[in-house]
């Protein structure tokens, strides 16, 4: 697929990353870089630290160490667009607000009680139909299941299309056979669009399949490189308690 080059992102340096809480460590000593173009999964135990890292990145946790965007000529990116798929949307499921009201309030400056533009709101229903759920677009935000929830945050984080994309566990409450959906659109988009993303999952078979990069962390990195150099780390064994192998 012939490949947009959204951004001026070329990666994302993180450097002796450490976050603390309390006086105790949550991560110490990551050295990772996200590369544009490249899917990143972020894999580990519980509490090991993987969402930690993920807010850091987003600047939502104090940290030591640095976080450097870099341009293709090697110079900084002071602002880069990030777009951002939680674990979770907490909201008043009792507002009265709909999901094509949601999408578009997040991703313009036109007031909603102004009424919803044509031309942008069929934009909405187009994005929503890419990933098979145009049903949506008048449903409430409050009555929609959390699968498809984490699909609705996914499109808006979308718009504007950003250098880099982070996604925390996005597939939590999607069924079975939205999976492979999810992730095919995701890396349609790093194709297309040539973006960085950085994914948490515990969806390690698909992680196999549709990632680039790996890195399993402890704390700190465990290990760190291509999916299957990783999968096959005794430090994989030591956290799964397997190689990954069929």
């Amino acid at each position: 697929m012939k490949s947009h080059n959204n951004c001026g992102l070329c990666r994302v340096d993180i450097e002796g990353l450490g976050v603390k809480s309390h006086g105790d460590i949550i991560i110490q000593d990551i050295n990772i870089a996200l590369h544009c173009g490249e899917l990143t999964a972020v894999i580990g135990r519980n509490g090991a630290g993987k969402t930690t890292l993920l807010q850091a990145i987003i600047n939502e946790r104090p940290y030591s160490g640095s976080i450097t965007f870099k341009s293709h000529d090697d110079t900084e990116i002071k602002k880069p667009k990030i777009g951002y798929v939680p674990q979770q949307l907490f909201f008043d499921k009792s507002t009265p607000v709909s999901v094509s009201d949601f999408m578009l309030s997040a991703g313009g400056s036109r007031p909603l009680w102004l009424g919803a533009d044509r031309t942008r709101r069929r934009e909405v229903e187009k994005r929503l139909e890419s990933l098979e759920c145009g049903y949506l677009c008048d449903r409430p935000l409050g009555n929609l299941s959390g699968g498809e929830i984490q699909k609705v945050l996914l499109l808006t984080a979308l718009d504007p299309m950003p250098d880099l994309l982070i996604l925390d566990e996005p597939v939590s409450g999607v069924d079975a056979a939205g999976l492979d959906m999810f992730y095919k659109k995701i890396t349609a988009i790093r194709d297309e669009y040539h973006i960085a993303i950085i994914l948490v999952s515990h969806d390690l078979e698909l992680i196999r399949k549709y990632a680039d990069r790996a890195v399993l962390i402890d704390r700190t990195v465990t290990a760190y490189g291509d999916v299957e150099e990783v999968f096959a780390s005794q430090a994989f064994r030591n956290a799964f308690g397997y190689t990954g192998e069929e």
